[in-house]
């Protein structure tokens, strides 16, 4: 099996086993803090990124792990993969539908393939993408089919999501520019998942998508699910997409957003 296919099929077994585990949730929930007091971790998040781990050290030995919930295991083979145990774990927290498992595959810092299952949406949606070989969404136990990204939106007909900080300071000028953008486009969408909403840009589901401090665990198999499925991923300066700035869309769209985001900033 080329080795792409065999990332791409690696990475749905994890998000799926995961999403598993997840869903049998205890009664009650215990959580902490990290980055403040709306930034929770809860012991499922820790006990999916075990789960990972264990996985990885059964099935693709020597491979490394970056995981949010603090793996950090250095790779032998030159894949590593990067892991959201729970993206959107305050949707999790609610029993939020939402919240998913984010796996991607990467190579010299080159993301092969990735995974995103939110298993609360629609009996379970699963995207999966791998380098060359498109994007793709299966419904609950439907076959994959293969998915592509909005064409030809107009700005003023836009659909967009995006998402918040953490931090309050941060919150307030993102709730600013909030207000000078939604009166530009159809309307803006929060879902609370990163890797959710760039796979619903590639889904078409929405048509584009911005956001500030994404975590390469947030971004990576998002990212790559979306560009397979046509869209353009990138920072706020058309650069590559990081913690400064996060933007998708599809081509004919992704630059008014990023002129928007722009002038906003220059208002």
């Amino acid at each position: 099996m080329e080795l792409g296919a065999e990332l791409e099929a690696v990475a749905i077994d994890i998000v799926r086993a995961a999403g598993a585990l997840l869903t049998n949730r205890p009664a009650t929930l215990n959580y902490s803090t990290k980055s403040s007091a709306v930034d929770v971790v809860t012991e499922m998040d820790k006990a999916s990124e075990e789960l990972v781990r264990n996985y990885l050290a059964t099935n693709r030995p020597g491979d490394g792990l970056l995981g949010e919930e603090g793996s950090d295991i250095p790779s032998s083979t030159g894949i590593t993969w990067i892991v959201d145990p729970i993206d959107g774990t305050v949707n999790y927290l609610y029993q939020l539908p939402g919240w998913n498992i984010s796996v991607a595959a990467q190579l010299d810092g080159k993301t092969l393939a990735g995974a995103v299952f939110a298993p609360l949406l629609e009996g379970g949606m699963l995207w999966s993408a791998r380098v060359g070989g498109g994007a793709f969404l299966q419904r609950g136990t439907a076959a994959p089919v293969p998915i592509r990204a909005n064409a030809n939106v107009p700005l003023h007909l836009a659909l967009l999501a995006t998402g918040f900080s953490y931090s309050t300071e941060i919150r307030r000028k993102q709730g600013a520019r909030f207000a000078a953008l939604i009166p530009e486009v159809r309307d803006i969408r929060r879902m609370g998942a990163a890797a959710v909403d760039l796979c619903l840009v590639a889904s078409g589901m929405v048509d584009g998508y911005f956001e500030e401090e994404l975590a390469p665990w947030d971004l990576a198999a998002g990212e790559l699910i979306a560009t397979e499925a046509g869209a353009v991923v990138t920072n706020g300066s058309g650069g590559r997409a990081g913690r400064e700035m996060v933007v998708a869309a599809h081509p004919s769209l992704h630059g008014e957003i990023l002129a928007l985001l722009s002038r906003v900033a220059g208002d």
